[in-house]
């Protein structure tokens, strides 16, 4: 193994140290001398590849500057002009969305779209387990029967049976999943991966191609000499999406986000505020609560409970009505977590008898709640670094979600495991996918998956790599360092936030909090001190170590935060990781 930065091969939680590497350092030190800026803020900025040039732009965004031409996206024109053709003749219009963060949120951005026209629209959401993933035959037969226009949000690019039952209506699609060789029969496919886009937007969720096709039909609008809603006021909702899909929070998306954040701040939609109050949210949200925070409970009604419930929160403009929904999202979210945490238990358990090393971590198991696989997916990806797939069975079949590490394509990998016939369907993007498999093709398709996969390089990288920016001290972080570095955020999927060490610190003292966090304070001998709590710390060998420290220093590492309490700013390190100094 390569040697760790400040030395740190084996950590107390058991990682490898990997620090900046020499070109990045070079870099950054060229950044601060020519900008001014602080060399910590330089050296994130630099591991995002932001060149010295482009540095100030970087950290003042605009979305209109950022913000793609509509008209790049192939059947843009078509589906806006539809769509207001639509408007226009006050028709019908039904919109079947995904029963994740991303299908909710674009669906409410229709329907508050079409709310401020003076149109109705019907919402349709499949029940995860008795519909599964998509439009199917049923559902879209009965909607064509009913309303003028059906638009399928988050979903559809792969429905081609589905589509075809819509007989008599039009049918929109505003996708962003991996598109096979051929479209299904809509009036139009709006999707940055389809296989004839270039993918210079792939990286949009689904919500970003609702409203870059509610920005071409604003242009549409205006040329007709009429005005359309407010779509700025929207981004609220791109934002959420945006981060809860886990789309890179590079280019556009980083616009979006820190714009919908703003716009989020002023508390003007009703299901969002709800939802943050219900959350005991009491400060400005940032890009870790849309992510952990909000997400997971407007999430929750469709993984264990009624799959409608988080886009109607999000589409509600009435308070009360929002309140209600809110409080039930929370009480799902709480069964949700329940129940992940007994199927994660079981699947880490087999997932580490299977060995945690392969390219691949998989693990599947009778009546495993569908709504939860994908999450105790995403927990196993984060504990192994590797892609991970979890299955649950219902008698024959199993219906898994996977989710993947940067540089690996998990969707497309799926995707032609159901062509070679070793799924019964399966599709996704990059960084998730989900999957129905048959019982008697399961060890096939997941020694083939992590063939495919091996290719891709996963399994190489450590399986617990901690990445740091470089080393600070505690008289160096101050409030103005951490607002000056979050001007580089929001950070996330794809832009990871930095981390740094603080070398050779002494523990002035360490407490128990909660059930499993660590509150202490450190400092590095000189005068200069900073708090620190480490969250989840008792889960594992940190808190004890920590705790009875004896007098020893450590190197500690983590993430830093403001920390605001009677008014008054510090700052204080988000503690992920600590190694015994010298």
């Amino acid at each position: 193994m390569a040697e760790g930065f400040l030395g740190i091969t084996h950590s107390l939680t058991g990682r490898h140290w990997i620090g900046p590497s020499l070109e990045v350092e070079r870099q950054a030190e060229a950044m601060a001398q020519a900008t001014a800026l602080p060399r910590p803020l330089c050296q994130t900025l630099t591991r995002l590849g932001v060149a010295t040039e482009e540095g100030e732009a970087y950290l003042a965004p605009q979305l209109r500057d950022l913000l793609p031409d509509p008209r790049s996206l192939k059947d843009m024109e078509l589906a806006a002009a539809r769509f207001l053709q639509s408007v226009d003749r006050r028709e019908k219009i039904a919109i079947f969305a995904d029963y994740d963060v991303d299908g909710g949120s674009s669906a409410a951005l229709l329907i508050d779209w079409l709310r401020q026209m003076g149109l109705p629209a019907t919402l349709y959401i499949p029940d995860r387990i008795d519909e599964g993933y998509g439009p199917n035959e049923p559902a879209m037969a009965d909607l064509a029967a009913k309303h003028d226009l059906i638009i399928c949000v988050d979903c559809g690019t792969l429905s081609h049976e589905a589509i075809a039952a819509a007989k008599g209506a039009d049918v929109l699609v505003l996708d962003h999943h991996l598109g096979g060789e051929s479209l299904p029969p809509a009036l139009a496919v709006v999707n940055p991966n389809r296989q004839d886009e270039p993918g210079d937007l792939a990286h949009l969720c689904a919500a970003a191609v609702v409203f870059l096709m509610l920005v071409e039909a604003g242009r549409q609008l205006r040329e007709a000499g009429k005005l359309g809603p407010d779509l700025m006021a929207m981004l609220d909702l791109v934002a959420l999406a945006t981060v809860a899909d886990v789309a890179p929070l590079k280019g556009v998306n980083r616009a979006f986000v820190r714009q919908g954040l703003r716009v989020m701040a002023r508390r003007d939609r009703p299901g969002l505020v709800a939802l943050s109050d219900i959350s005991r949210l009491d400060t400005a949200p940032a890009a870790y609560h849309l992510g952990f925070v909000l997400g997971p409970r407007v999430n929750a009604g469709g993984r264990v409970g009624r799959a409608d419930l988080g886009a109607r929160l999000l589409a509600c403009d009435n308070l009360a009505e929002a309140k209600s929904m809110a409080e039930r999202l929370d009480q799902l979210n709480t069964e949700r977590r329940e129940i992940e945490a007994l199927v994660r238990a079981a699947a880490l358990d087999q997932a580490e008898e299977r060995g945690l090393d392969a390219p691949l971590v998989w693990a599947a198991g009778e009546g495993w709640h569908p709504g939860v696989v994908g999450i105790v997916a995403s927990r196993l990806k984060e504990t192994t670094n590797r892609p991970a797939i979890v299955i649950g069975f219902d008698g024959d079949e199993g219906k898994g979600s996977g989710r993947s590490v940067s540089g690996v394509d998990l969707g497309a990998s799926i995707q032609k495991l159901a062509a070679e016939g070793l799924l019964i369907k399966g599709g996704g993007h990059k960084m998730a996918a989900g999957l129905t498999v048959a019982r008697d093709k399961l060890d096939d398709a997941m020694a083939r998956l992590s063939e495919l996969l091996a290719k891709q390089g996963a399994g190489t990288a450590g399986p617990a790599d901690l990445r740091l920016d470089g080393v600070l001290m505690p008289g160096a972080a101050t409030v103005d360092l951490v607002e000056q570095i979050e001007a580089a955020g929001p950070f996330g999927a794809g832009a990871p936030g930095p981390r740094y060490a603080f070398p050779d610190m002494a523990i002035q003292f360490a407490k128990r909090v909660g059930e499993s966090h660590l509150k202490l304070r450190f400092g590095d001998g000189m005068g200069a001190s900073m708090e620190a709590i480490a969250f989840g710390a008792y889960d594992g060998p940190l808190g004890q170590r920590l705790e009875q420290h004896g007098g020893a220093r450590f190197h500690l590492a983590g993430r830093l935060d403001i920390n605001t309490w009677g008014g008054r700013q510090s700052v204080q390190l988000r503690l992920e990781d600590a190694a015994e100094a010298g």
